[in-house]
């Protein structure tokens, strides 16, 4: 027995004769436009009722693309995000004035036919002829709905939609056969709630709810009949009847639907004479979409949410059915950005660096143990405008950052201390660490030993430093020939393996190649995240674990996606672990680092400064937070000597001078409230009294050419700086075309 549809008449296959005779009589086929008589129509294919039949009704309706929401690990709103800015509403949640204006206006008899109004299209035949031309149309709103249904599956892709919304004969014949079957598997008042979510009101709002909030900042279960009068009558064209644009045009459209409502007996004509003597009255939201529009700063770490989910497997197997989840939104997704840490984050970057001024600065900090980035943020606003962009100095290039990271200077020596500790070097270890050296003739890699074929030079940071040194002073004062030696000991391979361990890579992914300038004084570059990540390993007491952003997300029926998980391995013993955190603790205290440190919690960290003081940072931790700060120019342009640093004159620049402040300052307002904790420690005896430290330091021979320096940062001959905040320099052979530290 054949299905009966929910709006009365003719079976399906009643209705696809009477059609497509109609059709061939009259040379109109109904989808909206007049076209040509019969014999150009190319009906010879389908001009029967089994060739109409032949054509598949199988429909697919795709899941509407709606707003994704952004959320910090408190649940609170970070950013919303969307391809097309829709929120699906039930029709119960729709004014009956906008139920009512629409089907008035676009298809006034769509209770009383099916998938196709005959009446309306002789009617619009006669009309047409009378006019000589396309004058009327005779779509329905079903007919409607489903090429809107074609649209929406084209997504942004122009070949897809322009095929969509082809007026061709094959595509009118095909949008009839699925009408039916949409009249059929539906009924009335489904289309009709299909109808007013899908179709595009102008304004980048698509659906009903999504323009009632942009024209009125309110629900459309709320809307006024002449609000809703003017929202129908948007739909015909958008562009001309925008109200924001043309509120004559617009309203002159309104009135159209309010007459129109009163022919029908839809209201009364008082009622309409009063609404079309009311003004437009727009309350209009501005479009809030996209990670710019992210709050406290998050713009940056909302963009690393939006790249890990286009990313990872875990949301798809291939790059395409990443994008179409994503665009296809109605997602809320749960982060691990914590509040208090983002703010505290944002207001000790606007006290210490100003986004006009000529360096940048960024800061990332992580949970160690869970990998968790609790906040992230820089001094150049996300945006397209001056002292403004869109890279994430932050993260590495593959995830929005730079191209190659930033040079990290001696912030990179914990890394070969816990490589030497780790294989056997007591922290009581010594060595002579003149005040300048030649690097060695040559030193152990995992592979072919590394050659000093070119004679490459190094010195301390100042003519007073002369050792001997054992490790926990060298560490605190940042001795580059103390670690250079070090590593001439221990050979490069165990660094190599450490920093593996660790995640440390380069700003571009690639692994750190094996030189002494890049395995002892960081002379390549690394982003913020990955030095903070490593460093949590020494506050979990050498267990490493992989960063993360999202902690859930859920599809807008409530369905639960997997997450990327952190993957945690030990990446050192905890004595080594233990050991860092007794040498790092010694650079705040009476090291390098003094002026970053906290007030009444255990805290480590260390400082570095590039050569020509082009980069700045501090790394640091306690047991339950760890930080990166970066101070520099992305374009690796800026000396800084002599510079205006969020209006606070810099004669230098030092790696505890200015980002250690930032670093207390972050860390102080994100751990408030929170416990504090102690470190496991270890015991590090001083040196004997009758060795020979100390002797030689003091003499100050006036050359005082900064703290930490230890990179060879200087501008390499057919090296181009990058024009598009990247950095130059940062990848390049060990100390071979390096003035040395």
């Amino acid at each position: 027995m054949p299905k009966n549809r929910s709006g009365g008449g003719l079976t399906a296959t009643q209705q696809a004769a009477k059609f497509l005779g109609v059709a061939a009589l009259s040379g109109v086929v109904l989808a909206g436009i007049a076209l040509p008589a019969a014999g150009a129509l190319g009906l010879a294919a389908k001009g029967t009722v089994e060739g109409f039949d032949e054509i598949p009704a199988n429909l697919k309706t795709p899941p509407l693309s709606q707003r994704t929401k952004i959320l910090d690990s408190k649940g609170d709103m970070l950013a919303t995000v969307y391809s097309r800015d829709r929120t699906v509403v039930p029709l119960k949640d729709i004014s009956p004035y906008m139920q009512k204006a629409i089907i008035a206006i676009e298809d006034a008899r769509f209770y009383q036919h099916g998938a196709i109004d005959l009446k309306g299209i002789l009617r619009a035949m006669n009309r047409n002829v009378q006019a000589g031309g396309t004058a009327q149309g005779a779509s329905t709103l079903t007919q409607q709905y489903v090429k809107n249904v074609f649209v929406e599956e084209a997504g942004d892709d122009p070949d897809k939609v322009a095929q969509a919304t082809q007026q061709t004969m094959g595509r009118k014949v095909q949008e009839l056969k699925y009408a039916i079957q949409v009249e059929e598997e539906l009924g009335k008042k489904k289309i009709l709630e299909n109808y007013l979510n899908i179709t595009f009101f102008g304004q980048q709002a698509y659906g009903v709810e999504a323009a009632s909030q942009r024209y009125f900042s309110k629900s459309a279960k709320d809307l006024k009949l002449e609000e809703a009068a003017l929202l129908a009558g948007i739909v015909q064209s958008p562009s001309r009847y925008d109200p924001v644009n043309d509120a004559e045009e617009a309203t002159k459209r309104r009135n159209t639907v309010l007459q129109r409502m009163a022919d029908v007996g839809d209201i009364t004509r008082t009622a309409a004479k009063k609404a079309q003597a009311t003004p437009i009255k727009l309350r209009v939201s501005k479009p809030k979409n996209g990670c710019i529009t992210a709050v406290n700063g998050a713009s940056f770490f909302c963009d690393y949410v939006r790249k890990v989910f286009l990313t990872d497997p875990v949301y798809g197997k291939t790059k395409e059915e990443r994008a179409k989840v994503w665009n296809q939104g109605g997602l809320t997704i749960r982060t691990t950005l914590d509040p208090q840490a983002q703010a505290g984050v944002q207001d000790s970057i606007r006290s210490h660096v100003y986004k006009t001024d000529k360096v940048a600065t960024a800061v990332t900090l992580v949970q160690p143990g869970t990998g968790k980035i609790m906040g992230m943020g820089q001094s150049k606003p996300y945006g397209f405008g001056p002292n403004e962009t869109q890279y994430n100095y932050s993260v590495n290039k593959d995830m929005g950052g730079s191209n190659f990271g930033f040079p990290t200077g001696s912030t990179f020596k914990p890394f070969l201390a816990a490589a030497a500790i780790e294989g056997g070097r007591p922290a009581t270890q010594m060595y002579s660490s003149p005040y300048e050296m030649d690097y060695p003739d040559t030193v152990q890699t995992c592979g072919k030993p590394w050659v000093n074929d070119r004679q490459y030079h190094l010195e301390n940071e100042s003519e007073s430093e002369e050792g001997p040194y054992a490790l926990k002073e060298a560490m605190a004062k940042s001795v580059n020939t103390y670690f250079v030696q070090m590593l001439q000991d221990i050979g490069m391979c165990p660094v190599s393996q450490m920093t593996d361990k660790l995640g440390v890579v380069q700003g571009d992914g690639t692994k750190l190649p094996q030189n002494p300038s890049t395995l002892t004084l960081g002379s390549n570059g690394l982003s913020p995240l990955t030095m903070a990540s490593a460093y949590a390993a020494f506050a979990n007491r050498g267990m490493y674990c992989t960063p993360i952003a999202i902690e859930a997300v859920t599809t807008a029926n409530g369905k639960s996606l997997p997450v990327p998980k952190t993957t945690c391995s030990q990446a050192m013993s905890q004595t080594t672990a233990d050991t860092v955190n007794t040498l790092l603790r010694g650079v705040i205290d009476s090291g390098t680092g003094r002026q970053a440190g906290l007030q009444n919690r255990d805290n480590a960290g260390k400082t570095g400064t590039t050569d020509a003081r082009k980069n700045a940072w501090f790394v640091g931790y306690t047991p339950n937070m760890s930080g990166a700060v970066w101070v520099g120019s992305p374009s690796q342009s800026v000396e800084m000597e002599g510079v205006t640093i969020g209006g606070v004159y810099q004669d230098k620049v030092y790696g505890g001078q200015v980002p250690g402040p930032i670093w207390r300052d972050a860390m102080t307002s994100a751990l408030n409230g929170l416990p504090a904790p102690s470190f496991n420690t270890v015991n590090i005896p001083d040196p004997p009294d009758n060795t020979d430290e100390g002797r030689g330091r003091g003499r100050g021979r006036g050359r005082d050419k900064g703290r930490d320096r230890g990179d060879g940062n200087n501008p390499f001959p057919g090296i181009p700086p990058d024009n598009a905040d990247g950095n130059y320099g940062a990848q390049r052979p060990g100390p071979g075309g390096t003035k040395g530290p």
